[in-house]
């Protein structure tokens, strides 16, 4: 096995061989780091988590006690960028994306420089495979890594490199997308089952309550949402601030309007049931224009469609017959 990978070292070339030697001693360091971001930098919180007999309910649970941005220390100084402000952004996509949890940020980019030197050091380690008669790779395997040149590996290298470090921050985005629409259509229905609930006799803390508990199966994303913002009021934090947090988690407009007329209506003594009946009618309109404004897009994005796949087909039977005739004519 030895002699395999000093074979493909020799191959490769003196500056190839110091890539790979690099590679696989920053994949040492990165797994180090992984398991250093691992463990809490906050000895309260660590306390806080060990001490607690119950495995939580979810995820949100775990970013109550934690602050907000902690700078990096030791070698996560390297991992993470040093701007607070891309931090922070950093940690708004996460929480958009329903990714609170303990050290977060820190976690996200240990991901990310790991896969962008996992992915490379398993296509050296096939290489190196192929190489060896004891591990025979697969014929598609086999037959992709043959012939390859030089630059064609340094190619896919960079190429997997790439791949690794960005490929999470796209799912990142993905991921936000998904949820705010998720929340987005589960918003109407949430809204309506607060609204029997406060009618029905109950407080607005105990009826976001019942909501969270009732739709923690048929809308997660909202259930966690409304159990996070009871959660921060029981443990004492300010009801404002925690509805305002919960609009800047979510990123959607019906959300932040939302909690705008609750406190609204909870700092001018109005009734809330009132408030959230008149909110649900207007949000209902709201849909309902734009459903409309989207059904009377459709005629001008099909528009394009059609020309383009009608158009050729219309050519062909205008102008065949009469190429036919002038290639019959001159010939």
């Amino acid at each position: 096995m030895m002699e395999q990978i000093t074979a493909f070292f020799g191959n490769v070339g003196s500056s190839g061989g110091l890539i790979i030697l690099g590679i696989f001693i920053g994949t040492i360091m990165i797994v180090y780091g992984f398991f250093g971001g691992l463990v809490s930098a906050d000895p309260v919180g660590r306390r806080y988590h060990a001490g607690r007999p119950a495995k939580r309910r979810s995820s949100f649970d775990a970013g109550l006690l934690n602050s907000a941005d902690v700078d990096p220390k030791g070698l996560m100084k390297a991992l993470m960028p040093q701007s607070r402000e891309k931090r922070s952004q950093v940690r708004r996509q996460l929480m958009n994306a329903g990714i609170i949890g303990q050290n977060a940020v820190a976690k996200y980019y240990v991901i990310r420089i790991a896969l962008a030197l996992l992915f490379p050091s398993i296509y050296l380690l096939l290489l190196v495979l192929r190489q060896n008669t004891f591990f025979p790779l697969p014929d598609v395997i086999d037959g992709f890594l043959d012939g390859q040149s030089r630059l064609v590996t340094y190619y896919i290298l960079t190429s997997l490199v790439i791949i690794g470090f960005f490929g999470p921050a796209l799912w990142l985005r993905s991921k936000v997308d998904f949820r705010q629409i998720e929340i987005s259509e589960s918003f109407p229905n949430a809204l309506d089952l607060m609204q029997v609930s406060v009618e029905s006799g109950l407080g607005f803390d105990a009826a976001m309550t019942r909501v969270s508990n009732e739709m923690e199966m048929s809308a997660p994303a909202i259930s966690q949402e409304f159990r996070l913002v009871q959660l921060e009021v029981s443990a004492g934090g300010d009801r404002e601030k925690a509805l305002l947090d919960m609009a800047t988690r979510t990123n959607v407009d019906e959300v932040a309007s939302f909690a705008s007329v609750v406190l609204q209506s909870i700092q001018f003594g109005t009734s809330v049931s009132e408030a959230l009946t008149t909110y649900a009618t207007e949000m209902r309109i709201t849909r309902e224009l734009k459903a409309q404004e989207m059904a009377n897009k459709m005629p001008v994005k099909m528009s394009g469609v059609m020309a383009g796949l009608m158009l050729p087909a219309l050519f062909l039977l205008i102008l065949g017959p009469i190429a036919i005739r002038w290639t019959n004519t001159f010939n």
